[in-house]
C-alpha cells in the first residue's frame, strides 16, 4: 500500500472530508490515466460539494474540461 492510499484510508476512517478533498486532488495529480484522473477528481468534487469547500469550482472546471461534467447552461 502506498503512503497516499494509507492516508486516504485513514481520512475515510475518521470521516475527515476536508482532508479527503486534498488527498483525492493529490491522487488525481499523480494518476496515470485520464480515467483515473476523472475518478479521483470526481471524488474530490463530491466531498468538496458536501462541505461547501472553496475548491469545488476549480474541481468542477477541471471535470468540465475533461468532458466529465457539463457546463449546466
Amino acid at each position: 500500500m502506498s503512503d497516499l492510499e494509507a492516508r486516504l484510508l485513514a481520512a475515510h476512517g475518521v470521516g475527515d472530508k476536508s482532508t479527503l478533498v486534498a488527498l483525492y486532488r493529490e491522487a488525481a495529480d499523480c494518476a496515470g490515466t485520464e480515467d483515473e484522473v476523472g475518478f479521483f477528481l470526481t471524488h474530490a468534487y463530491i466531498y468538496a460539494l458536501e462541505q461547501g469547500h472553496s475548491v469545488a469550482p476549480e474541481l468542477r472546471r477541471r471535470l468540465v474540461s475533461m468532458g466529465r461534467e457539463s457546463h449546466g447552461d
